[in-house]
């Protein structure tokens, strides 16, 4: 177990990560979620809590009911993106998360502080315990897709959603710089390790139009979104421009109003994906 690489087809060991339901944790008693959709990324600096925001303001968008589940505890940003501030309210049956101006439920560390500016200075297996909790102790009530905004990288949080939150998919989210194909193949590798299907490619940062001339400049250097879903059979992307005023609705809270048809497709692969009660019945 010490040299476990959690893929199962190398081992001949009988442990339980051979049924992959094994370390699956039940929601709150209070609970019931359709789709949970994970977005997460090789690396850090790329925009997932962006992305995770305008999927969630698309799926509330159409009229279903969505949380937000932020485990990037050290550095939460999705509040700030929603202009939420309220503190979410505990009792012996549970936590209840707070709510967006459009009825998005979000829970975050930064709801559960007494100040939002406090740091969280814990170790690996506090922050992914406290992710874990988000899921089983916060009571979401009725959702039809619950997005989890992961932390960077392959470590300990990540490790911990994809073995014990019954996924339905995971959205990558990646930028044109250099070095992209290498952090998509780590996010890729984990998800195929653990089973769980890629829904879709997003491009943060992908270009910038010109408001005067209206051409499309790429000033991180050329996408190629569309060649890494191609070689690793992804099937959906999305590319998001470079827009001052996207930033500027992030900044002051507003990004319930922010334009989500770059994600059509994306969200397409979502709306579509497997339910997690084959997971749990």
């Amino acid at each position: 177990m010490a040299n476990c690489t959690h893929d199962c087809s190398t081992c001949s060991s009988s442990c339980g990560t051979r049924n992959k339901n094994s370390f699956i944790k039940p929601p709150h008693a209070g609970t019931k979620v359709k789709r949970v959709i994970a977005v997460a990324s090789g690396k850090g600096g790329v925009g997932k809590s962006l992305v995770t925001s305008l999927l969630a303001v698309r799926a509330r968008g159409q009229g279903l009911r969505v949380g937000i589940l932020d485990a990037d505890i050290t550095g939460p940003s999705v509040p700030k993106a929603f202009g939420v501030t309220a503190r979410a309210m505990g009792s012996e049956e549970g936590i209840l998360p707070v709510e967006t101006k459009s009825g998005i439920k979000l829970i975050s560390m930064n709801a559960l502080l007494d100040h939002e500016d406090d740091p969280v200075v814990w170790r690996g297996s506090l922050i992914a315990g406290a992710t874990l909790q988000f899921w089983t102790d916060v009571i979401w009530d009725e959702l039809d897709i619950l997005f989890i905004d992961m932390p960077p990288g392959t470590g300990d949080v990540p490790l911990t959603v994809f073995q014990s939150i019954p996924l339905s998919g995971i959205v990558i989210d990646t930028t044109p710089r250099d070095l992209v194909e290498m952090i998509v193949k780590k996010a890729i590798g984990m998800a195929d390790m653990m089973h769980i299907p890629v829904l879709g490619l997003a491009e943060n940062m992908s270009y910038f139009t010109c408001p005067d001339c209206g051409k499309k400049y790429e000033l991180f250097g050329k996408s190629r979104v569309s060649d890494l879903a191609g070689a690793y059979h992804v099937p959906a992307t999305a590319r998001i421009p470079i827009d001052p005023a996207l930033s500027e609705l992030v900044g002051t809270g507003k990004i319930e109003e922010a334009d989500t048809d770059c994600l059509a497709d994306i969200y397409a692969q979502i709306a579509h994906s497997r339910e997690i009660k084959d997971y749990l019945d």
